[in-house]
C-alpha cells in the first residue's frame, strides 16, 4: 500500500486543477483495502479512478483512494460469451483495447473513454449508443462500514443514464473492486449513433476493432487530450424530456438533433442546446467551452473549480430561460 500526506492531485484529475489531499492511499489488493478501512472507520474518505469525470471544487480534507488492482481473466463462457473479470484498477481503454484485439464485442463503441474499470460501473459510462451497462454482468465491492465483501448483479446496480445505485442510493457505501463482463463472441455492431456508419462506409464488412479505431478517430477530432488541455469529457448530460416537449421544440428548431427512448421520451444532445445559445468558443476567468465541441467546458488558463463551476451555472441558466429544458452536470463536484 502507497500512502502520502499533503498530496497534490494535480496529476489525478483530468481537468487539471491544482489542489491537494491530506492524504492519499493507493492500495493494490482487497486485502490492503479492507485492512485501510479497518483502521480509517470513520474517517472521511473519496475513492477515485483516473479523475476524469469530476470537478476538485477545492483541497480534499481527508483520504483520497485510488485502487492499484491490476488483473484481467477469464471467469467463464458460454457457446455465446466470454465473461471477463477485470480489476477496477485496469485502464478502461486498454481492456477494450485487448477486447477488440480478441474479436470480442461489446465495448468497441466505449473505446477512448478516459477513466478506469470500476469508475465504469460506477458511473454507466456511455458513447456512440452503447453503455457499460449493456456488457457488465456482476460487480464486486467492499463495504466500506465493515469490509463485507459484496456482489452485485446487473439488475441490482439500477442502471440509468450515467447512473447507478453507487452514485445514487448507496453512494460512498461500498467500493469497487472488480467487474465482470458479458462479451460476445459473435459481435453483432452498432452503427446507428452519429455518424458512425458513414465513417465505416468504405469497408464492406467491419470487425470490432474496425469500430473502435472509427470511435477513436471521432473522439481525438472532437475532444481535447487531457495532456494539451484541462477538460472531464462531456460535461453536461443530454437531457431526455417528454416527446411532447420534443415535438414543441422540433416546431421551432426543424434541424433539431434528437434522438427517441422508447415511445414517450426523447434524448436532446445538451452541445445543440449550448450552441444554440452562443456558448461555443466563449470563456469565463480562466474556464472556455471548447470550439470543437461545446458540450466539453476546458481549463484554458489556470481555470479555478469557481470558473469551471461559473461557466457551467450560466451555460445551464441560459438554455433552461431559452428552452425551458434543465441540463445537469455529468461531472461530479467534489
Amino acid at each position: 500500500m502507497k500512502q502520502f500526506d499533503d498530496y497534490p492531485l494535480l496529476a489525478h484529475n483530468t481537468f487539471g486543477m491544482d489542489v491537494r489531499a491530506r492524504h492519499f492511499v493507493e492500495y493494490g489488493s482487497v486485502d490492503e483495502l479492507r485492512a485501510f478501512l479497518a483502521a480509517h472507520r470513520g474517517e472521511r474518505m473519496f475513492h477515485i479512478g483516473a479523475g476524469s469525470n469530476l470537478l476538485f471544487t477545492g483541497d480534499f480534507d481527508g483520504y483520497v483512494l485510488h485502487s492499484g488492482i491490476h488483473f484481467r481473466e477469464i471467469q467463464r463462457e458460454d457457446d455465446a460469451h466470454i465473461f471477463m473479470r477485470v480489476g477496477a484498477g485496469v485502464v478502461w481503454d486498454d481492456f477494450c483495447a485487448a477486447m477488440c484485439a480478441a474479436n470480442l464485442g461489446g465495448t468497441e463503441n466505449l473505446s477512448y473513454i478516459p477513466g478506469e474499470v470500476g469508475a465504469s460501473a460506477v458511473q454507466n459510462i456511455g458513447a456512440y449508443g452503447a453503455e457499460a451497462a449493456d456488457i457488465i454482468a456482476q460487480v464486486e465491492t467492499i463495504e466500506t462500514a465493515t469490509g463485507h465483501s459484496r456482489t452485485f448483479d446487473n439488475a441490482e446496480c439500477g442502471y440509468g443514464y450515467r447512473q447507478s445505485v453507487f452514485k445514487g442510493a448507496l453512494k460512498g457505501q461500498y467500493i469497487v473492486t472488480a467487474v465482470i463482463f458479458r462479451l460476445a463472441k459473435q459481435p453483432t455492431l452498432r452503427l446507428d449513433y452519429g455518424n458512425l456508419r458513414d465513417t465505416l462506409a468504405h469497408i464492406g464488412h467491419p470487425t470490432v476493432n474496425d469500430v473502435r479505431q472509427a470511435v477513436i478517430g471521432i473522439r481525438r477530432q472532437k475532444l481535447p487530450e487531457p495532456s494539451e488541455l484541462g477538460s472531464a469529457g462531456s460535461f453536461f448530460k443530454n437531457p431526455v424530456v417528454p416527446k411532447a416537449k420534443a415535438d414543441e421544440l422540433l416546431a421551432r428548431y426543424a434541424g433539431m438533433p434528437h434522438y427517441a427512448v422508447g415511445d414517450s421520451k426523447t434524448k436532446i444532445p445538451a452541445a445543440w442546446f449550448i450552441e444554440q445559445c452562443g456558448w461555443k468558443g466563449r470563456t469565463l476567468g480562466g474556464a472556455a467551452v471548447y470550439e470543437k465541441q461545446p458540450l466539453v467546458l476546458v481549463n484554458k488558463n489556470h481555470a479555478t473549480p469557481a470558473d469551471v463551476q461559473n461557466l457551467a451555472r450560466q451555460i445551464a441558466e441560459s438554455i433552461e430561460e431559452r428552452f425551458g429544458i434543465a441540463i445537469e452536470p455529468e461531472v461530479n463536484y467534489i
